[in-house]
């Protein structure tokens, strides 16, 4: 029930009921101002905890906005970049809104607040006046009605008249004021009902409009947030992959750390002990040593592993010799003498083990005896890319398309490794494995089939892409944008060997239309990615480094299964880059010999000693002319006409090899034949005609090291002549 109307008309009578609804009244007036009085503590309340959010959320934009990702490598992938931006991406999306939020905070105090205080200070407060005014007339008009009803009869007849004035004047001022009272005490209770909701209103719009921007700001974030999820779970999908390969390395080096050394440009390097004498005696002080064999350069770290400082200034020697301790001469075991060409005395080092003391004095040409520690890691594989290479994996890749290209999971899951060795055995026999009209027999599951072609990959001497270009390949997967990226790998793939090309097109069409169908199999670009990567570009040593590159291995086999049509059926056409000059496949009796990028990675067949030296220029010239005039037969018709008498199953993939010196080969002189321009910081540039010092194989195939000018670095191995 609402509240009975006052009516104007019971002012003058201002009979109990019209008191009591007076009353009624007056407690909703002072229900509702104490309740907007409460309303206006609350917003302000409100306000302020908005504020301190608004702070807050500001606070934590600018810390992700500042904090920056740092990858493993010296490049990231567009995924990697994708999530390292996102940060700032998520640090302004919450900026911008907390730009509105302001907007709707200072807002809150004009519409909200303000027009509360004001109806409760001018329309309350006047009722509250009017109530003041309207008790005090009424204790005035009643005093003076009790005084003139208590007036003697007695009195004249005009003093009675007189006084009856003056009552009535009175009560005439009573009614108006009983009046004016009514209408204010009726006008505040109807304009609450739009002056109070309506700041109420308003203040909720401006939360809708608020909560509307959020809205925009999320639609206009859907697109970054679907590429950004898409990067994280290519991110994870390559972090399972390289988690496995990084645990199975680390379980190799926990076996035999020896075998798993990085290839250091230091003859030796590692912790040692060094005696220094002092004051008060000896001491043994730990420094991280680094000793150059072909300088003799000793450098001495005095460094602290608890406390990860250096512990002094480093300090280099010239090596003059090198000779073990007696156990009986020292007290401590592990020891020996370095006299040094620019320091007086005898240096006296321990090293950590026996072992260690051994590397450390063959390494420095003393008195211990050398032993050759180097193992020949490289098996033979059985697998050639030969015509039975070819016809295993047509077959494979034929069953593959006709009988199960969308299965689920196709090439990720793998079959059972005694069926797939079973496979192989049968596929690789030679009295079968001629028999191209043969397809694989249905008995074969298809993941038994798609893991024999991927072990049959993984047989080869060497990966299909080829040890020789497989920094090339990662370094143009590091490359700013898609297009470069695209360009350079174009450009290296028709630098492999022909078989090599022709296998990784065969390859890349079929995972091409693997691809199309990943709505069914689920293997999409980036899926077939990983799977393929490590196998046919991986790198020639396994470290964390090389582990850490695989995720660019993954891009360079999705560039070449979304691009294979350009890549393999067109000639790549590269400008002219200070890094890589363009070899023109054009015939110009005016040819420069290519750089060092672009020479032919070739390999010849192995050749009689005696026959090397006279046949090496002839080798040279015959495979230059070849790269200039771009015909690979002209290379295998070279090769056959120098190699008369060798004998081959398959003539047309006859591949030449370099000749090499033996790895007993002193270092000699050499002279370059060609001049080349360096593209690493490991490469010498230099012109014809110059000449080389301590020339001897390297570790990286088709590469010699030499020293020129006092610099050591590699020299491609086709452009030298020995002296």
């Amino acid at each position: 029930m609402g509240l009975p109307a006052l009516e104007f008309s019971d002012c003058c009578l201002d009979s109990p009921h019209f008191r009591e609804t007076l009353k009624s009244h007056e407690a909703e007036l002072d229900k509702t101002n104490k309740f907007i009085k409460e309303l206006i503590k609350d917003g302000k309340s409100l306000v302020s905890a908005l504020k301190n959010l608004s702070s807050a959320k500001r606070k934590f934009a600018d810390s992700l906005n500042e904090f920056k990702f740092q990858c493993i490598g010296d490049a990231e992938t567009d995924d990697e970049m994708c999530i390292a931006r996102s940060l700032q991406e998520f640090a302004t999306v919450l900026r911008n809104l907390e730009d509105e939020r302001m907007r709707m905070i200072e807002n809150a105090s004009e519409v909200l607040i303000t027009p509360l205080e004001k109806f409760r200070k001018e329309q309350i407060g006047a009722a509250k006046e009017a109530k003041k005014k309207y008790d005090k007339e009424t204790e005035k008009y009643c005093g003076i009605l009790e005084k003139h009803l208590n007036l003697s009869s007695k009195k004249k007849e005009s003093q009675l008249q007189e006084a009856d004035s003056q009552v009535d004047l009175v009560r005439q001022h009573f009614y108006e004021v009983s009046l004016e009272y009514v209408f204010k005490v009726q006008e505040v209770q109807e304009r609450k009902m739009f002056e109070f909701v309506e700041p109420l209103l308003a203040f909720l719009q401006g939360l809708f409009t608020f909560y509307h921007h959020g809205y925009e700001l999320a639609k206009d974030f859907s697109d970054f947030k679907t590429q950004l999820t898409i990067s994280i779970q290519n991110t994870r999908n390559r972090f399972e992959g390289t988690r496995s390969e990084v645990e199975s390395l680390m379980k190799k080096m926990k076996e035999n750390p020896l075998e798993h050394k990085t290839i250091s440009p230091y003859s030796m390097e590692g912790y040692l002990y060094v005696q220094e004498k002092r004051h008060f005696g000896t001491s043994w002080v730990k420094h991280y040593c680094t000793y150059q064999r072909d300088s003799k350069q000793i450098t001495m770290v005095p460094f602290d592993q608890k406390s990860g400082g250096k512990g002094g200034e480093d300090e280099s020697v010239t090596l003059k010799s090198c000779t073990r301790r007696k156990t009986d001469s020292i007290e401590k075991r592990f020891c020996f003498d370095v006299e040094a060409v620019d320091r007086p005395g005898v240096i006296t080092m321990q090293a950590l083990s026996e072992e260690d003391r051994r590397l450390w004095m063959e390494a420095m040409d003393g008195r211990e005896p050398v032993y050759n520690s180097n193992k020949d890691s490289q098996s033979e594989g059985t697998a050639q890319l030969d015509s039975i290479g070819f016809s295993i994996i047509r077959k494979c890749i034929h069953a593959v398309e006709t009988r199960g290209i969308n299965e689920q999971g196709l090439y990720r899951i793998v079959g059972v490794n005694s069926r797939v060795q079973k496979l192989l055995s049968v596929l690789m026999d030679p009295k079968t494995a001629s028999e191209t009209e043969v397809d694989i027999c249905a008995e074969w599951e298809i993941k038994t089939i798609t893991s024999a072609l991927k072990t049959y990959l993984r047989m080869l001497p060497g990966p299909l892409m080829m040890y020789q270009f497989q920094r090339s390949f990662i370094k143009a997967a590091k490359l700013e944008n898609q297009e470069s990226r695209v360009s350079e790998i174009h450009s290296l793939v028709h630098r492999l060997p022909e078989k090599n090309r022709q296998m990784l097109q065969l390859l890349m069409n079929h995972l091409a239309n693997v691809a199309n169908n990943h709505k069914q199999n689920l293997m999409t670009v980036a899926n077939l990615g990983v799977v393929f990567g490590p196998t046919l570009l991986r790198p020639q040593e396994e470290t964390v480094a090389a582990i850490m590159d695989i995720k660019f291995q993954n891009i360079v086999i999705e560039i070449l299964i979304e691009n294979h049509e350009k890549i393999f059926n067109t000639v790549p056409d590269l400008p002219l880059t200070n890094a890589q000059l363009h070899l023109s496949r054009k015939k110009s009796g005016d040819s420069k010999p290519p750089s060092c990028s672009e020479r032919p990675l070739t390999l010849f067949h192995a050749i009689q000693s005696t026959e090397k030296h006279e046949q090496r220029n002839s080798i040279i010239n015959s495979s230059l002319e070849s790269v200039v005039s771009s015909n690979t037969n002209s290379i295998l018709n070279s090769s056959s006409s120098l190699q008369p008498n060798m004998n081959s199953s398959d003539p047309d993939l006859d591949v030449l090899k370099p000749t090499r010196p033996s790895s007993l080969t002193p270092f000699r002189k050499a002279k370059a034949l060609y001049a080349c321009k360096a593209e690493h910081d490991s490469e010498l540039s230099f012109t014809a005609g110059t000449v080389f010092d301590n020339v001897h194989p390297s570790q990286e195939p088709g590469w010699l090291e030499g020293t020129l000018n006092g610099k050591t670095g590699l020299i491609p191995e086709n452009y030298v002549e020995f002296l």
